[in-house]
């Protein structure tokens, strides 16, 4: 039987990223959850932890990330996990590569009969999207498209591992824009929506002649 110990890293650190492997297509079925902690001088210290999704496996799931009923066998249960890390995601903003982690979180939180954390969350795949536009239509913001892109080094599909990943895209849009993670996921300002009738412009203005 694997080892279940869960031990969190101390804060506090910059921020950090979570990412879940789930069992099936429930995202409640989360089955291995992975956080990356990026302190103030750009290290990232990761840990994950197996969790027993009380739920089955589906063999799409098990062929995509490995893990199966064998690996979770004497794992906690997610209500058990929860306040074990909940503190520390409390404490720090969370990324997240899509928005499909918080929805599992919610999910699970559901499922045990327990409130939403209500954690703070912000979506790697929005930063970098204002990082690299060209990606848009050529391969896209996933994951795998950014691993290659960006030559990123990590084990797709493993929890602590992408979570990792969604950790460097932000580091990496950083120092890419040189805009700090705050004013990266601020939403970018729009131009003030014209009044009807506002004539600010000779453009504007279309004469007719009697």
């Amino acid at each position: 039987m694997l080892d279940h110990t869960i031990i969190v890293p101390a804060g506090p650190f910059r921020f950090v990223a979570l990412d879940v492997e789930t069992a099936n297509s429930d995202p409640a079925s989360i089955c291995q959850i992975g956080i990356a902690c990026v302190g103030h001088d750009g290290s990232v210290n990761v840990f994950s932890t197996l969790v027993d999704p009380v739920q089955r496996f589906s063999g799409f799931n098990v062929q995509l990330h490995g893990i199966g009923p064998d690996h979770v066998m004497g794992a906690p249960r997610f209500p058990e996990v929860l306040p074990l890390i909940s503190p520390l995601l409390q404490a720090h903003l969370i990324i997240q590569h899509s928005t499909f982690d918080s929805r599992a979180i919610s999910g699970a939180c559901r499922a045990g009969g327990l409130p939403d954390p209500g954690w703070r969350w912000a979506n790697s795949v929005t930063i970098a999207r204002r990082a690299w536009p060209e990606f848009c239509g050529n391969g896209g913001h996933g994951l795998g498209h950014l691993k290659k892109a960006l030559t990123l080094d990590f084990a797709h599909h493993d929890a602590g591992e992408d979570a990792k990943a969604a950790a460097m895209v932000v580091l990496r849009a950083e120092a890419k824009t040189g805009m700090s993670l705050e004013d990266l996921i601020a939403a970018p300002r729009r131009p003030p929506a014209r009044r009807p009738g506002n004539l600010s412009s000779r453009q504007d203005i279309k004469l007719v002649q009697a």
